[in-house]
């Protein structure tokens, strides 16, 4: 490939691309989502570690934890019961997280936001019913988690959004300055808290006297589908890692683009899968997802983005063949151990990948075809569906696959995925490693 000709492209995306990625990775909305969501993973994680805990697949295992009583409550029980308080909880923290960060993004106390959306979302939760329809105290466990979480994301961007206007608009109760920042601060919140109180306390009475149900279920309803041709669908999450990989290219981080719109999907499904499996029927004729969050982070961008776990290995497989340039032989050591633990940047900018056209297209197509492997695999059976744990996403490949999916097929399917992952940047790389040696040798590469 020519320099013009790369210098064209790499021009285009600039032009057209950069501006959208920019836009978007700025977006405030999709920022407050993304940290609404951030905020909650600490809670996910520490649920995923005793849900894997709870199902390990060892009998041994599993029967002693079930028969072994603490005062009556046996040891599985008490696993249920944290991940129902961490994973369980998903869509409650999100909605606080949500409306924090957009009242912060704006200047104002994202505490006190936070605090009045939770508020909100409670007003318009629906309680648990008894046998007779009469409201017990209670909320059902699942309106808390993924299945409120489309209703968090609209209660925290509105109420947050709400605040905001309101405290810099300077439409608040003042208190003297000798009162702590504290206590002035709840007694600002009062007059947006009233509005935005009263505005979802209409919105559940509207749906009580109309017998539409809840909101959470409505709106499910009417998002899910067109939403999952997005994030629950194999064509869609190819457009999705398309699109990670093209804004990484470009140097803006793929996945703080791609991901704020999309991971309210795949973590829905993670935890639909989740609850399905902790009823024993987690397959895809009783509702299970193939796209889940651990699909996306532990099968897909194996490495990070553009699946580089597969370029690091190729660096690697070059300079142990002793035919490697001196730019790789230094590379080759800063990369390896970052990469296993799917930390790319050193490979983004340091290669460089970043505006680097003779990888764009193994760039790209690496992770989609994690992705195709990766669905053909589950989708048939030959690997069993993500359990609903969520592993961390710095856990290194063959590891995380196990610890996903409960199962050893994951484990070798991590392994072929990397493997193909290296073929295909391996003729890319080789070609790249021989300009670089040209260029060592004071040549001018063709």
């Amino acid at each position: 490939m020519s320099k013009d000709s790369q210098e064209g492209k790499a021009g285009f995306i600039e032009r057209y691309m950069m501006p959208v990625a920019v836009k978007l990775s700025q977006n405030k909305p999709l920022i407050a989502i993304r940290d609404g969501i951030t905020l909650a993973m600490p809670m996910i994680i520490i649920g995923s570690i005793f849900l894997i805990l709870g199902s390990f697949p060892i009998t041994a295992w599993t029967t002693w934890i079930a028969a072994t009583m603490i005062h009556g409550v046996s040891v599985a029980a008490i696993f249920t019961k944290i991940v129902n308080g961490s994973f369980g909880l998903l869509g409650l923290i999100g909605c606080f997280g949500i409306a924090s960060s957009y009242a912060e993004q704006h200047h104002t106390d994202g505490k006190s936001a936070g605090v009045i959306a939770l508020g909100s979302f409670f007003v318009v939760t629906p309680s648990i019913m008894s046998g007779d329809k009469v409201p017990l105290e209670g909320m059902p466990y699942g309106y808390l988690g993924s299945k409120g979480l489309f209703i968090a994301i609209i209660i925290g961007l509105v109420a947050g959004g709400i605040f905001q206007w309101f405290i810099n608009h300077n439409v608040q109760i003042h208190m003297p300055d000798t009162v702590p920042p504290a206590v002035a601060k709840s007694f600002s919140a009062l007059i947006p808290g009233a509005v935005i109180i009263t505005l979802f306390g209409a919105v559940y009475a509207i749906f009580t006297w109309t017998g539409l149900g809840n909101i959470h279920d409505l709106l499910l309803h009417i998002l899910s589908k067109p939403l999952g041709l997005l994030g629950d669908t194999y064509g869609g999450t190819l457009v999705a890692v398309l699109l990670n990989s093209a804004f990484w290219f470009v140097g803006i981080h793929g996945a703080n683009v791609v991901n704020n719109i999309i991971s309210p999907i795949w973590l829905m499904n993670t935890d639909a899968n989740r609850l399905l499996f902790k009823a024993g029927k987690l397959t895809i004729n009783h509702g299970g997802h193939v796209i889940t969050q651990p699909f996306i982070d532990n099968f897909v961008f194996m490495g990070g983005g553009g699946a580089t776990l597969g370029l690091v290995l190729a660096i690697g497989i070059i300079v142990f063949s002793k035919r490697a340039s001196k730019q790789l032989e230094v590379l080759a050591p800063l990369t390896i151990t970052p990469g296993i633990f799917n930390i790319n940047e050193p490979t983004m900018f340091g290669m460089p990948i970043v505006l680097n056209t003779s990888l764009i297209i193994p760039f790209i197509l690496a992770p989609m075809i994690n992705v195709t492997t990766t669905y053909i695999a589950m989708a048939t059976g030959i690997v069993p569906l993500c359990i609903g744990a969520v592993v961390p996403w710095t856990m290194p490949p063959i590891i995380s696959g196990f610890l996903a999916t409960n199962a050893w097929q994951a484990s070798v399917l991590q392994a072929i995925n990397i493997v193909l992952d290296i073929l295909i940047y391996l003729p890319f790389l080789m070609v790249v490693n021989k300009q670089q040696k040209l260029e060592e040798a004071g040549q001018e590469p063709a």
